[in-house]
């Protein structure tokens, strides 16, 4: 089965300093890290999203230093393909399932658990690859949102934990 890792909008801004710090996102980008060095040592595809704005300011505005992936994500993902996108479902307006090519199933994680990540997840095209989140290695603005989100996605099968992943 071929498998690709989708690592959503781990971006300067929803860390502290930036536009709309998140719930524990160093943690999370921690795991993250280890994580693409999971997949990579399996085979498994990393594709990076990034989300960028048209606006001239605020979150994720184009040009700004908010809106560039952490440095740590892109030194872990070496030479992976970054699908920039404008709107919450990474599959919406992108060229996300070109990458995805002979790709069985994805493994999806990232910030904005509510939001991104689910929408993603729930995207009809992740249809055919059989989308699973990686729950602790997603976040929130806060933990209640996140775990409601997860709850969620839980109850339509699509959540697991990173043991399960690359067990």
């Amino acid at each position: 089965m071929a498998r690709a890792l989708i690592v959503i909008d781990i971006q300067n801004d929803y860390f502290e300093g930036g536009v709309l710090p998140l719930h524990q996102a160093e943690a999370v980008e921690a795991g993250i890290v280890a994580a693409i060095g999971k997949a990579r040592s399996a085979g498994d595809r990393v594709i990076l999203v990034q989300h960028v704005s048209p606006a001239k300011q605020g979150l994720f505005a184009t040009g700004s230093t908010g809106a560039e992936i952490r440095p740590a994500i892109r030194a872990a993902a070496g030479e992976a393909p970054v699908v920039v996108k404008q709107v919450a479902d990474a599959f919406q307006g992108t060229d996300l399932s070109d990458h995805l090519s002979g790709i069985d199933e994805v493994l999806i994680c990232g910030m904005m658990t509510q939001n991104c990540v689910v929408f993603t997840a729930m995207s009809r095209d992740a249809d055919p690859y059989a989308p699973r989140v990686i729950g602790e290695l997603c976040t929130a603005p806060s933990e209640i949102v996140h775990k409601v989100a997860l709850s969620a996605l839980t109850s339509k099968g699509k959540v697991c934990g990173t043991a399960d992943a690359w067990s």
